[in-house]
């Protein structure tokens, strides 16, 4: 699913620098779809990679500061099943989240929460793998609440705030509505909703599908 991502991060970019009356600045909120990822925390890099690793950047994401680095590693569930090249995320943050999707976890034999961001405890235990070392992590894997990135101006366009649980419509032969997406309010944040893969394919999400909040 790189390529998804690759894609996807590149309409974002495109879009962005369009005039003001395009999908990334008007009343369509640009979707970006979320692979298998892992935000690592310093010991844990550390321990993957070697001691005072860094990260190397592959390519920026869509939110700013946030990157695809070229570091992968295997994650393995209690069913002793893995899933090889799951991509590191930088930069290095406090702690260590693996975000997968439900498909991904019935083939690890895990039953990840659904959760927000850095909210990890009771979360499923994994065991990564790096070329220097393994972590057994005891809580760290979730799969992502749904949750829509943006900045105060989008906030009032969009009459939101930062914590709001919203519903938004996708259009299409596969018109959906899901419900209880997160609001992200953030001061220099993109405006983007991401969904895991499980999510984009129910709602056949291309790389220039726009969504709108629902009243």
């Amino acid at each position: 699913m790189d390529d998804v991502e690759r894609i996807a991060q590149e309409v974002m970019r495109r879009l962005k620098g369009n005039d003001p009356g395009d999908a990334a600045t008007g009343g369509g909120i640009p979707v970006t779809v979320s692979a298998r990822h892992i935000h690592v925390a310093r010991g844990v890099l550390d321990a993957l990679y070697g001691e005072g690793y860094q990260l190397t950047k592959l390519r920026d994401l869509g939110q700013p500061g946030e990157f695809a680095s070229g570091e992968t590693v295997t994650v393995v569930g209690r069913s002793m099943r893995a899933i090889e090249d799951v991509r590191l995320l930088g930069p290095v943050r406090t702690y260590t989240q693996v975000e997968i999707s439900r498909s991904d976890a019935m083939r690890l034999g895990i039953d990840p929460p659904v959760r927000r961001s850095g909210d990890l405890v009771g979360s499923e235990p994994i065991t990564l793998v790096g070329p220097a070392g393994t972590v057994a992590l005891k809580q760290g894997a979730v799969r992502a609440t749904r949750h829509i990135h943006m900045n105060d101006r989008d906030a009032a366009v969009h009459r939101v705030k930062d914590g709001d649980l919203v519903r938004v419509r996708f259009p299409g032969e596969r018109a959906l509505v899901f419900e209880n997406v997160l609001v992200r309010v953030g001061g220099s944040s993109a405006l983007e909703l991401h969904l895991d893969t499980d999510d984009a394919n129910a709602a056949d999400v291309r790389p220039r599908t726009t969504v709108e909040i629902l009243r």
